[in-house]
């Protein structure tokens, strides 16, 4: 294993932030695989610590193929970690709206200039990320239409579901977005919770990913026989909001199999416990998405529901 300085953030009021990488095997740029851009991804950054755990004792091993190099980026916003803020603070921005980046702007869009021309070389690109909103997603592979991916390779993770989205214009400042547009084979991987640590969900994670480097012929990895994933797109999502604001008591939470008309949750007046609404399922289905935080506003999107067969469109 090699550790890699990336970049360096100067400080005037503490240590530089260094965002360094772990660099195993040699040869070709075969598979970067990047953790938390923003400061709250616990359960991002905490796979990516097991995974470069576990990769370092399969190099011990001589588990690594010849010719194939893999790199991973655990996080590229350690200072906003130590306080616990989703954006870089000082600009207050979203490193993961700031692709392809500039050079000469920014700090969000250097630090996102230098990931992308560091890893836009190797094959495949791996980001472990979260949702805008709080909440729970059934662990799965997603990825950007932008004409050049490709799900079937995605299928290699062994998740239950490939996610191939429609890319909005804000997307278009992503990082799967813009690796896939330089030519790397990008998935983006929500791996459970975000603000804390799924152990079930890290789990799943990390075999996911060396399931997928065992099928690229990167990695020695003998895993167990995974079912086939399920492509989907947009159409299968049917997105459940409010319409009401207050305190959210769930009755389900994602990977529950619901029925339609069955209720999800309850939104709760903060002030004298009446219920203001009954969030039901208006299809049958896989809760895909759970919002998990204490309150819900007027027309917030609060459950996503994967049903069987493709429906009318959806705005996620």
């Amino acid at each position: 294993m090699k550790k890699d300085l990336i970049y360096s953030v100067p400080s005037y009021f503490r240590e530089d932030m260094n965002i360094c990488a772990y660099r195993f095997g040699k040869g070709e740029k075969t598979c970067a695989i990047i953790g938390a851009l923003r400061g709250d991804e616990v359960q991002q950054l905490y796979v990516c610590a097991r995974l470069i755990s576990t990769l370092r004792d399969i190099e011990k091993q001589d588990g690594f193929l010849p010719g194939k190099m893999v790199a991973i980026v655990p996080t590229a916003i350690s200072q906003s970690m130590n306080t616990g803020s989703r954006l870089w603070v000082p600009e207050n921005m979203d490193i993961n709206r700031s692709f392809p980046g500039n050079p000469q702007g920014s700090t969000t869009e250097r630090i996102a200039y230098a990931l992308l021309e560091r890893y836009k070389a190797y094959r495949y690109g791996i980001q472990l990320t979260s949702f805008y909103q709080p909440g729970s997603f059934i662990p799965h592979v997603r990825m950007m239409n932008t004409g050049k991916q490709n799900p079937e390779l995605g299928q290699e993770f062994g998740l239950p579901y490939v996610y191939v989205r429609n890319a909005r214009i804000y997307d278009q400042t992503t990082l799967n977005y813009c690796w896939q547009i330089a030519g790397t084979q990008a998935y983006s991987l929500y791996a459970g919770k975000t603000r804390e640590i799924d152990e079930a969900a890290a789990d799943m994670t990390i075999r996911a990913i060396l399931r997928f480097l065992s099928a690229r012929q990167i990695i020695r990895y003998n895993s167990a026989p995974s079912a086939s994933s399920s492509i989907i797109t947009d159409s299968y999502i049917n997105v459940i909001s409010s319409t009401a604001s207050g305190l959210l008591r769930r009755i389900k939470y994602a990977g529950a199999h619901v029925q339609k008309g069955e209720q999800l949750a309850f939104v709760i007046d903060p002030m004298d416990g009446s219920i203001n609404e009954v969030l039901k399922a208006s299809v049958t289905g896989v809760l895909f998405f759970a919002d998990d935080g204490p309150f819900v506003s007027e027309h917030s999107p609060i459950f996503h529901i994967l049903s069987n067969s493709p429906g009318g469109p959806n705005e996620l």
